[in-house]
């Protein structure tokens, strides 16, 4: 089973850029079938499943974040990164990435709390 940490900031002002990076252990990220997603849970709500890339790199969104949101990975590394554009307070939240081949969200990290606020 793989192993994954986030890593990121965590206080933002509103209109900047929220970037945050899951270094993945125990397999490579281009290994056939995994897929490697990013989740977030606002205080007091539940999980949102925010978007995935692929083993291939191969993006999916939810559509309601689309215009805002963008995975990326870097395979050198062997980790993936979420990058979350204008942010507001309504961003607040604890942002965990999850991944895993035979269950997409079979390995979670720790969370990385941000809260967006001037």
């Amino acid at each position: 089973q793989v192993q994954l940490r986030e890593s990121g900031p965590g206080l933002l002002k509103p209109s900047q850029t929220l970037t945050l990076t899951c270094a993945v252990s125990g397999d490579a990220i281009t290994t056939n079938y995994y897929y490697w997603n990013w989740i977030r849970q606002p205080p007091g709500k539940g999980l949102e499943w925010m978007g995935a890339i692929s083993y291939s790199g191969i993006t999916h969104y939810i559509p309601s974040l689309k215009s805002r949101t963008s995975i990326s990975r870097d395979t050198s590394k062997n980790h993936f990164t979420l990058q979350l554009s204008s942010v507001t307070p309504e961003d607040t939240a604890v942002y965990y990435c999850a991944g895993g081949n035979t269950s997409p969200f079979g390995s979670w990290g720790q969370g990385n709390q941000v809260t967006v606020s001037s």
